[in-house]
Parts: structure tokens; C-alpha cells; sequence
């Protein structure tokens, strides 16, 4: 039962049942957002899934939805131990839900709204598919042309620009029992693609002082815990606002396009990294974000993230 006595919503007759999950600490910018679109893509705040890892700023107490306060993992190190307590939830409420998706507090799954209203529906009107792999955007905060992000309104109408980065393609939505692995860019032991449909807008650089806070929330987290090293966590703060200013200093507005994939883009970037383990590949995401063409976000998305 969640929160304040709510149950999961019933779907209508015939309709999937899903649910989300998130793990944060300390995310007290994007841990409402992501409870709120969750709640109108899946099934209700009931189906909601927050698990906390040792917030200390109160984001996570008394939201709608059930929160899971754990305690340190102790038998190994954080990025496995994280992705088989995430996956052994998910493979739990699948024994009540049609479908599981996994995220972290700031990225936001779309459909495609030319062709469904939410994710539920995306489900329904895919029944062969078993893991919809989203196609990752990184949205861009136009520093210096754009103010910060007000929280009281959409990400998406208040940011134009984004970067298309292939590592960032997650299975983020599954039926199966397969565990995520890679950092939830890859499953084991399932294949899966792409699907054109499925949009995943990630707002870590969505906001200057925001991405400032989280990094060093982050590298604090590497330096005391020895969380992972090989990953943008190690750099701090004042590095990615750098990064950030760089890519955004001679942007042309002119040039830009509205980002739309073709099966070139997609093809490819699903692979076998190991025996039975299926991931998204290309280059990091500092690296991406460095060499990526800029592009605009499409309009019919501006009032839904």
C-alpha cells in the first residue's frame, strides 16, 4: 500500500498495469517531476517505487507514492549491488504489473505523442515487445540565453536544445525478468532494440547550477564510498559547467533541426558486450557531449516533460 493509505490505480478494462521505479539521494530538484510524470504515465503514485539511498535534504518524505529506505550495501560494491536490488524489485511487481521501467529522478520517458498518449499506451499497443529500449536525449541548458529552470513549469517549455547520445539509449521499460546491468544500459540474458517510438529525455544538464550540485553531490560520493570511477561521478562540479558553457558558448539556432532518428542512428548501437550481456554502446557521455551535433527538441514535446 502506498503512502497515505493509496492503493495502485485499477486500469481501465483491458489496459496494462505499470509501474516505475527510481533510486536517489538527495534529489530534491527532479524527485518531484519524476513523481509526477510517473504518476500520469503509469498506473498512479501508487505504482511509484522510490528507493532511498540515505537522502539527508527531505526530498523524499511524504511523497504519494511508497518510499524504500535502505540501508548501506555490504556484500558488494555500489553499482552491482544497486542494479540487483533495483532488478529483484522490478521482477517483484511484475508479479502485479504488465510492465516495470526503471530510471533515475531525472530522466523522463516519452511516447511518441503522434502516436500514443502515455506509456501505458505504448505498451498496450506493442504486446509482442518485451524490452522497449528509449532513444536518449540530453537536454542542453542554453547558458546565458535561458534562466534557470522554474520549477513550476515543464522542463521541456523551457529548453530548446538537446544532444541525441547512443550510450544513453536504456532498456528502460521491460516485461521480463532479465536484470539490468551496466549501469541500466544493458540487460543480461535478453535481447533487445530500439524502439522509435520511446523518447527518454534526460535533464541532468538541463539546468547550470543544478548540474553543479549534482556533480559535486556525486564526486562526494566516489571520494567517500568509493562509488564508480570509471563514470562522469569522479568529476566535479566546476568541470561539468565548464563542459556545459563550452558546448553551448556559439550555438546558431538557425541551424539547428528538430532531432528526428533514422534507422541509421539507431542500428547498431544495441550489442553483445559479454556472453549474454545486451547493451546500448558509443562514447561516454562527457565525450558525447562534447562531439554530438546539437539539435532542437521537438515541439510536440514541450508540455509533457
Amino acid at each position: 500500500m502506498a503512502a497515505g493509505g493509496r492503493r495502485a490505480s485499477a486500469p481501465p478494462a483491458g489496459r496494462p498495469r505499470l509501474a516505475a521505479i527510481t533510486m536517489v539521494r538527495n534529489e530534491a530538484a527532479m524527485l518531484p517531476r519524476w513523481v509526477d510524470h510517473y504518476s500520469r504515465q503509469c498506473s498512479g503514485p501508487g505504482s511509484l517505487v522510490v528507493i532511498d539511498d540515505h537522502t539527508t535534504d527531505g526530498s523524499t518524505d511524504d511523497l504519494p507514492c511508497p518510499v524504500i529506505r535502505i540501508p548501506s550495501f555490504i556484500h558488494r560494491q555500489f553499482e552491482p549491488a544497486r542494479l540487483g536490488m533495483v532488478s529483484h524489485i522490478a521482477s517483484g511487481l511484475l508479479e502485479s504489473y504488465d510492465a516495470v521501467v526503471f530510471t533515475d529522478a531525472d530522466e523522463f520517458l516519452v511516447a511518441d505523442p503522434d502516436r500514443y498518449g502515455t506509456l501505458c499506451d505504448l505498451v498496450a499497443g506493442k504486446p509482442e515487445v518485451r524490452v522497449f529500449g528509449a532513444m536518449g536525449l540530453n537536454v542542453v541548458h542554453h547558458v546565458g540565453h535561458e534562466p534557470p529552470l522554474d520549477p513550476s513549469r515543464p522542463i521541456l517549455a523551457q529548453r530548446r536544445l538537446a544532444k541525441f547520445v547512443p550510450l544513453m539509449c536504456k532498456p528502460a521499460m521491460k516485461k521480463v525478468h532479465s536484470q539490468w546491468t551496466s549501469a541500466s544500459h544493458g540487460l543480461r540474458n535478453t535481447t533487445w532494440t530500439i524502439d522509435p517510438d520511446l523518447f527518454m529525455f534526460h535533464a541532468k544538464f538541463a539546468d547550470r547550477d543544478a548540474l553543479h550540485q549534482a556533480a559535486e553531490n556525486r564526486r562526494a560520493g566516489v571520494e567517500l564510498e568509493k562509488r564508480p570511477r570509471k563514470t562522469s561521478w569522479k568529476l566535479g562540479g566546476d568541470s561539468m559547467v565548464s563542459l556545459l558553457e563550452g558546448i553551448t558558448k556559439k550555438v546558431d539556432l538557425e541551424g539547428l533541426a528538430p532531432f528526428q532518428p533514422t534507422p541509421g542512428q539507431l542500428d547498431g548501437i544495441v550489442r553483445e558486450e559479454e556472453e549474454n550481456v545486451f547493451r546500448a554502446r558509443g562514447g561516454r557521455q562527457v565525450q558525447a557531449m562534447r562531439q554530438a551535433p546539437m539539435v532542437l527538441v521537438p515541439e510536440r514535446f514541450r508540455d509533457l516533460v
